[in-house]
């Protein structure tokens, strides 16, 4: 079956709502974490994920190795580290993941998280690789409402294509502010560490048997039931790492996965959302 995609965001293209991700990645051999990529390609998730932080480029190397030959199957995004974040440094940290990646354009790009330069500044560098055709579109990391109130402001409405934040069953911290605010917006969740970056509940715990359960029911495994929970609303996406075409075969067949208003029910109270955090939890 297809692997699902949405408009991501205000872009009117379909991007799969499971992706790659690619943080760590370069701790598999080059040559092995290419071929999962391309794996995931072939099961039509286009949406990969990675950034100039990761392996300082080696993902990034990683991802041109995956995407040679086949640019246009991919939606890539990356990101800019905030220390890189001023109107000139922008610019030029695009050059250098372009390079790595060995591509024209990113599909997005994003400020990694907020650092000491100014939204204006750092935005303003994205409206100038956009009109270069450097890059298709812009979002942002892990900002919370206040940070996406700001952007907003100097943005502008339809131009903030997504807000890639923390979200797994355990941390569910952005339901209470983040994803109704882009839902309001027109801006795509995507949540990173979708399996806890290593807090996936382990077996026989409580909330692992509540996992395993649907997952039974549905011939699926307990890290699809997971996948298919973190993206039951429009404006969601995930992007789950993978060492393996295996694993990969695993996340893409997710999206085909539909639980039940029972399964959900006992999934939330599996894994309570909790009170809302005085500060957006990021990893």
């Amino acid at each position: 079956m297809p692997v699902l995609t949405r408009s991501f965001g205000s872009i009117n293209r379909p991007v799969s709502v499971i992706g790659q991700g690619t943080w760590n990645l370069d701790h598999t051999s080059r040559a092995a974490a290419a071929d999962t990529l391309r794996r995931g390609l072939d099961l039509g998730m286009n949406h990969i994920d990675t950034a100039e932080m990761y392996g300082s480029g080696a993902a990034e190397a990683i991802v041109g190795d995956a995407i040679s030959g086949r640019r246009a199957d991919a939606f890539v995004v990356s990101k800019v580290l905030p220390g890189n974040a001023s109107r000139q440094n922008t610019l030029q940290a695009c050059e250098r993941s372009l390079k790595q990646l060995r591509t024209d354009y990113l599909d997005a790009y994003l400020l990694h998280w907020r650092g000491r330069f100014p939204l204006a500044e750092t935005f303003a560098a994205f409206e100038d690789l956009r009109a270069a055709g450097k890059i298709l579109s812009w979002g942002v990391s892990n900002f919370d409402v206040d940070d996406l109130d700001e952007a907003l402001r100097i943005s502008g409405p339809g131009t903030i294509a997504c807000n890639q934040v923390l979200y797994y069953p355990d941390e569910r911290a952005i339901e209470h502010g983040v994803i109704p605010w882009c839902e309001r917006n027109g801006v795509a969740v995507v949540a990173y560490s979708p399996f806890g970056s290593g807090n996936f509940p382990r077996p026989g715990t409580p909330a692992r048997k509540v996992l395993d359960e649907i997952a039974a029911s549905h011939e699926a495994t307990a890290r699809q039931v997971t996948l298919a929970f973190l993206t039951r609303n429009p404006a969601l996406f995930a992007i789950p790492k993978s060492a393996s075409p295996a694993h990969t075969e695993d996340n893409a067949a997710a999206a085909s996965l539909e639980l039940t208003a029972a399964d959900f029910q006992r999934l939330e109270k599996a894994f309570p959302r909790g009170p809302k955090p005085r500060s957006l939890p990021m990893i």
